[in-house]
């Protein structure tokens, strides 16, 4: 489905991605971990279009999209949930999702993911018309995970979506993220929770200085001596 290959990205005059390769197969998790200013986001951001890459290919469902512009990629059906949530906090909770599919024209489509995401998060249907830079951390994650739904992604890169977060509220985020697979869709996860990850995660990609250094099942990394130590705490 995904295929990213040779991928150079810079920030100003530093290189941030050295030439990355991954791949998401249909119906995956694909966690992608590493520590802070390793480069996850930056890849997730390249992807969507948001930065135009130095180098290097970026093919999604046999097309190569590495210069299409945000609004074509998302048309595609990849569509990116960034971190830090990033809704839009003037408009009430209604407003946010009916804006993300606004590109959509299946009308029946976009009213069943819309009783889907209320169904997912109780919490938005209660609040649909309070202003949606008044709600929790947390509801605010549920928000924009909810409009990446309304999006209709067939690929979602899911940016750090417990990034400070409550654990009750990881705790609720987390099964959504394994049932939105169960249901069919393919995710793109990059998470500071290492373990949470790889826990969901079928495959992951460990990513160092902007480098891929380790990737496999994601059970076997669970069980990587290098993993543990760098990222689980072991």
């Amino acid at each position: 489905m995904l295929q990213v290959r040779d991928l150079h990205v810079a920030y100003g005059h530093v290189a941030a991605l050295k030439g990355i390769s991954l791949d998401v197969q249909p119906g995956e998790i694909v966690a992608l971990i590493g520590s802070n200013g390793a480069g996850k986001t930056m890849a997730l951001t390249a992807i969507s279009g948001l930065l135009r890459p130095r180098r290097g290919r970026i093919v999604f469902e046999g097309a190569e999209i590495s210069r299409l512009a945000p609004h074509e990629i998302v048309r595609r059906g990849l569509v990116h949930c960034p971190e830090g949530r990033q809704i839009f906090a003037r408009l009430t909770v209604a407003e946010n999702l009916r804006l993300a599919a606004g590109h959509r024209r299946d009308r029946n489509g976009v009213a069943r993911d819309l009783e889907r995401v209320l169904d997912l998060f109780p919490i938005l249907n209660e609040r649909q018309r309070q202003i949606a830079g008044l709600l929790s951390g947390g509801e605010q994650q549920m928000l924009a995970l909810g409009r990446s739904i309304m999006s209709a992604p067939r690929l979602l890169l899911l940016d750090e979506p417990s990034l400070g977060l409550a654990p009750l509220v990881v705790e609720r985020i987390f099964p959504v993220i394994a049932e939105l697979r169960s249901e069919g869709m393919t995710i793109l996860l990059v998470e500071q929770n290492a373990w949470q990850a790889l826990r969901l995660a079928d495959r992951a990609y460990v990513i160092e200085t902007g480098a891929i250094t380790l990737s496999g099942p994601a059970s076997a990394l669970l069980e990587d001596p290098r993993v543990k130590a760098a990222y689980l705490g072991a």
